[in-house]
């Protein structure tokens, strides 16, 4: 009997949710950035840069940013890390990872673009000094999986950062609620003509775990020192964790 899991509020087949998460983001890949700054009001670039500041990286720092899309977090790893240090964009998405790697290539930085599955990283272990993984941990069939990969490819003493919707503050979820599953579709409709995919992004993150659930999860997977910062009332968090 196969296994199912979730895609969005759907119950699927695990081996199906690869495939529908690769059709969201092939369908928005063009129109991605756009649709962040306008969906976050422009607050994604600010949780991205919390997400830099606190990371530690230097010049000569080794680093991985997992489902990194169009290159936001790798673009400001190349420019902290130097010729000296090394930044890998991945993504299991072509569609995406392609148009990162150009945006890095335009701002002229020849870094490594590497379409791969997180839970499968095609990487040695014990190598990179920081990993990130922005907004795409819940889109994985696998989290624990993927977690474990991520512990295993990190040198000790090196660090996780995961940046993901998370489990709004109460007071504001009836208005939350209501921007995520009627404003977001509008907006997916009128600015990339595609309001599933909006819908599925609503629905994903009510479906990905909560702070306390996920600073579990990492425990679980082997991390250690694991805390998380709230951000903008919950609507984000970032987790960190520690190799040891």
């Amino acid at each position: 009997m196969n296994k199912t899991t979730h895609f969005g509020f759907k119950t699927v087949d695990e081996e199906e949710k690869a495939g529908k998460v690769a059709e969201v983001f092939d369908s928005v890949a063009s129109r991605y950035d756009l649709m962040n700054d306008l969906m976050s009001a422009g607050l994604h670039r600010v949780w991205k840069s919390m997400t830099i500041s606190l990371s530690g990286v230097k010049k000569g720092s080794r680093v991985l940013d997992i489902a990194g899309g169009t290159g936001d977090l790798s673009l400001k790893f190349a420019e902290k890390v130097g010729k000296e240090g090394r930044v890998l964009l991945t993504d299991i998405n072509n569609s995406m990872l392609s148009r990162g790697r150009d945006r890095m290539l335009d701002h002229g930085y020849k870094i490594e673009a590497v379409q791969c599955d997180a839970e499968k990283l095609p990487f040695g272990s014990g190598y990179f000094d920081c990993i990130t993984v922005a907004f795409g941990l819940r889109n994985m069939t696998h989290k624990e999986a993927a977690l474990k990969e991520m512990l295993r490819v990190l040198r000790p003493g090196g660090k996780l950062m995961v940046l993901e919707f998370s489990k709004v503050w109460k007071p504001l979820q009836r208005a939350y609620d209501l921007y995520s599953f009627k404003m977001l579709p509008f907006m997916g409709k009128l600015v990339a003509n595609d309001s599933e995919s909006y819908r599925y992004l609503a629905e994903s993150i009510r479906m990905h775990p909560t702070q306390e659930e996920l600073k579990s999860m990492m425990i679980g997977a082997g991390f250690e020192r694991v805390d998380y910062y709230n951000l903008s009332a919950g609507v984000v968090a970032l987790h960190v964790g520690y190799k040891f």
